[in-house]
Parts: structure tokens; sequence; C-alpha cells
């Protein structure tokens, strides 16, 4: 098995070239409008296609996190859908570290051998090797600290609850959760934005039912998950930012909706 996980995103999600990347980052960042929350972050939901389309929308929980850490390095928990492979239950990646054009972003070793040795998790480079949901945030995470920590998990077919029972015991030792996901796919505009405020309304009053019997979001089960967490622990969500790709890209005939919320707590 390799030891560093190479970029399968890079030239497709976002630019290959390090210097253009840094400079759509830079751009970014700043044109993100800044957003604000009534207590200490705890977790983002951002989206995951190209950054053409979603990344102004990524971008806006970025800024929030760049202006809400004071520190250089964090322990970051990434959590997504895996498109692709199918399994049962959440699979990370045991690998020393994730290669982007920026560098390499290492891995939370010692997280991820306690999960597979307590059988919390699968080992799945298959599942890993060309699933973009994780990757294209790594470039932002490494815009905003110096020195960066994840703990990588696709969800297969698992149950949220357990999944998010398991990542209790995980929390003390985390920085930082970012789940990843986009949200409803290929409805003209007016339809996606209606479908899509379902989902502004289930994350923010953390209503699981709303969530998993009407939202469409490729990663649901993430979300359930993150949403089962604040539940249990007290946070607070709050939308940071809604548009669509007929809002970045132009086409408003078949759009995917792309939702940026925070999750706080004191």
């Amino acid at each position: 098995m390799k030891e560093i996980r190479s970029a399968a995103a890079a030239g497709f999600s976002y630019p290959e070239e390090p210097e253009e990347l840094r400079t759509l980052l830079k751009h970014l960042l700043t044109a993100a409008a800044p957003a604000t929350i009534p207590g200490a972050l705890k977790a983002l939901i951002v989206p995951h296609a190209g950054y053409e389309y979603s990344g102004p929308i990524a971008a806006t929980g970025y800024k929030l996190l760049q202006m809400s850490v004071r520190r250089e390095s964090a322990r970051v928990l990434l959590l997504g859908p895996s498109h692709d492979a199918l399994f049962q239950g959440a699979a990370t990646l045991d690998v020393k570290g994730w290669q982007t054009p920026l560098g390499t972003v290492r891995s939370n070793r010692e997280l991820i051998a306690r999960a597979l040795e307590r059988g919390h998790l699968l080992n799945s480079p298959q599942g890993h090797v060309q699933e973009h949901a994780l990757e294209v945030q790594l470039p932002f995470l490494q815009t905003i600290f110096s020195d960066c920590a994840i703990f990588p998990i696709l969800t297969g077919a698992c149950d949220y609850h357990v999944l998010a029972e398991i990542l209790s015991e995980y929390l003390a030792e985390l920085d930082l959760l970012i789940i990843s996901s986009d949200l409803s796919h290929y409805y003209p505009y007016a339809e996606a934005v209606a479908w899509d405020a379902l989902a502004h309304q289930a994350v923010q009053n953390l209503d699981l039912k709303l969530m998993e019997e009407r939202v469409e979001a490729c990663g649901k089960r993430a979300i359930l998950t993150l949403m089962s967490l604040a539940r249990e622990h007290g946070w607070s969500a709050k939308l940071l930012d809604y548009r669509n790709s007929g809002d970045t890209a132009g086409d408003k005939l078949s759009v995917v909706g792309y939702g940026c919320y925070a999750f706080y707590g004191g």
C-alpha cells in the first residue's frame, strides 16, 4: 500500500498548478462574505464540487474558520460520502499523508490506528483512491493552517446513529469537523431552491426526521451523523451561504445545490 495518497482531483476539481491554485484560493477567501456565529466553531458542512461551481460557497465557511482560529495547526475530522465505491460501514485510509499541489497533509495516524484496532472503521484504499469529496477540502485547510492532521472517513452503507456514537469517542482529540456534501442534483433552478430550503430547515433545527425523509444530499449520512452529534453535545447550526450551480456557473436548467452551514457551541 502506498504511504502517500496521490491527488486524484487536481486538474479536474481544482487547479493542479500550485501558484494558480494559491491565487484562486486567495481570491475565493477574499471575495467570501464575512459570517458570524454566537459561539465556538465546532464543525462545518461545505460542498465538494469543482471550485468553479461550489468554491465560493465553501469559501464562506472557510473564511469563518480563518477568522475564528488563533493557532497554526489543527486536528480535523473529514467526513463525506463515497460516490463510487460500495461498502458496508464507514472507511478511513491508513496512509502517512495526502498529496495536493500545495504539499502533503499528514494523516492522524494515532486516531486512525485506534479506530481500525477497535473495529470502528474499515481501511479502504480502494474507496479513497479516486474519491474527491474529502480531497477538495484539503487545499482550503492548507491555506488556513501551516500544519494539519486529518482523520478521513467516507460513509458507505452505515447507520448514522452508530457512526455518531463511534465518533463521540474521538471528539476530545479533534479541533474541527468538516462534513463534505452537495445538496439537490439536477433540478431546474427554482425547484432546486425549494428542495434545498428543506435542507436549511432540517440542519438548523437539527431535525433528523426531516433530513432523513425529505432532503436530497449526496452526503446525507455524513450530515445526519453531524446532526446527531450536535444534538448529543448541545451544538447549534446556522446557514452561512446557499447558492447553486445556476448562480455560480450560469446554467439554470439543471443545477446542483451547495449549502454551507456552521455548527457551534459554548
